[in-house]
C-alpha cells in the first residue's frame, strides 16, 4: 500500500490543530477590526433607547428615583418579546456586584432590553467582563456604562479581612481578593470607615480601568460616544449615589 493510501481518513479530511488556531486568530482579528461588527440597516427594536450618553444617564437616574419612591412603572413584557427576539439595543450597560440584594433592572425601573448587565462579586472589571462591555458598546451601541457598588459589600469586606489577617480564602475566592486588593489597600492606608472607603475606591478604580481599556472603550469615550460613570447603591433606601462620571 502506498504512503498516501495508508493515511487515515481523519488525517486526510480534518484540519490540523495549527490550521484551526490560525483560522480562529484570523476570525478574531476580523472582529476586532470592526468588519465582523458590521450592522444592518433595520430599525432598533426599542427606538426609545437610542440616546446620547448624558441622556442615558439622566434616564437611568430618573428610573432610580421612581424605584426609591415606590412608583415604578408597569412594564409590558409580553408585547416586547417579539421585537426583542430579533435583536437588542440597551441604553446602558451596568457592571454590578452579584449580591442578591442588588438588582439593576429593578433599581433603575427598566424593562427587558434596556440594560446590558454584567455581575460579579465585588463589581470589578476582569478580562471577560471588559470583553462583554466592549460588545455592548461596539455591537449594541450602548452609550453608557455604570459601575455599581453597594453598601456592606461582602467581597470588599472579605478582601480587607484577608489583607489584615494575611490569610487566603478557600477555593477560587482569592481571585476576587486579588482584583479588589488595590482599593482595599488604599482605604486601609487612609483609616476611618475603611469598608466604606474601600467600596468607593473600588468603584472609582474600575471606572478608570474601563475608561482606559483599549482599543474599544477608550476610543468610544474619546469620541464622545460613551460615558462611563460610577455609583453606590444604598441598601436601606435603594438610592444610587453617583460618585464618578466622565
Amino acid at each position: 500500500m502506498c504512503d498516501r493510501c495508508s493515511e487515515s481518513v481523519h488525517d486526510r479530511i480534518a484540519p490540523s490543530r495549527r490550521s484551526a488556531l490560525l483560522l480562529t486568530a484570523a476570525a478574531l482579528g476580523t472582529a476586532l477590526s470592526g468588519r465582523a461588527f458590521a450592522k444592518d440597516n433595520k430599525p432598533p427594536p426599542k427606538p426609545q433607547n437610542v440616546l446620547s450618553p448624558d441622556a442615558a444617564l439622566k434616564r437611568l437616574m430618573e428610573g432610580n428615583a421612581r424605584y426609591v419612591d415606590g412608583v415604578s412603572r408597569r412594564h409590558d413584557f409580553k408585547h416586547e418579546r417579539e421585537a426583542l427576539a430579533g435583536g437588542q439595543n440597551p441604553f446602558a450597560a451596568v457592571l454590578s456586584c452579584a449580591d442578591s440584594r442588588i438588582a439593576p433592572e429593578y433599581a433603575f425601573d427598566t424593562g427587558r432590553g434596556d440594560l446590558f448587565v454584567c455581575r460579579v462579586a465585588g463589581n470589578f472589571a476582569g478580562t471577560e467582563t471588559i470583553a462583554s462591555l466592549e460588545y455592548a458598546v461596539a455591537v449594541l451601541n450602548a452609550p453608557l456604562i455604570l459601575v455599581l457598588g453597594h453598601d456592606a459589600c461582602g467581597a470588599v469586606d472579605a478582601t480587607l479581612k484577608a489583607l489584615k489577617d494575611n490569610t487566603s480564602p478557600p477555593g477560587h475566592i482569592p481571585s476576587l481578593v486579588d482584583a479588589i486588593a488595590p482599593a482595599a489597600k488604599a482605604a486601609m492606608q487612609q483609616g476611618g470607615e475603611v469598608l466604606d472607603k474601600a467600596i468607593r475606591q473600588n468603584v472609582i478604580d474600575n471606572v478608570g480601568k474601563l475608561k482606559s481599556a483599549a482599543p474599544i472603550l477608550n476610543a468610544a469615550v474619546e469620541q464622545g460616544k460613551l460615558k462611563i460613570a460610577g455609583g453606590i447603591y444604598r441598601l436601606t433606601t435603594g438610592t444610587v449615589d453617583l460618585i464618578a462620571q466622565g
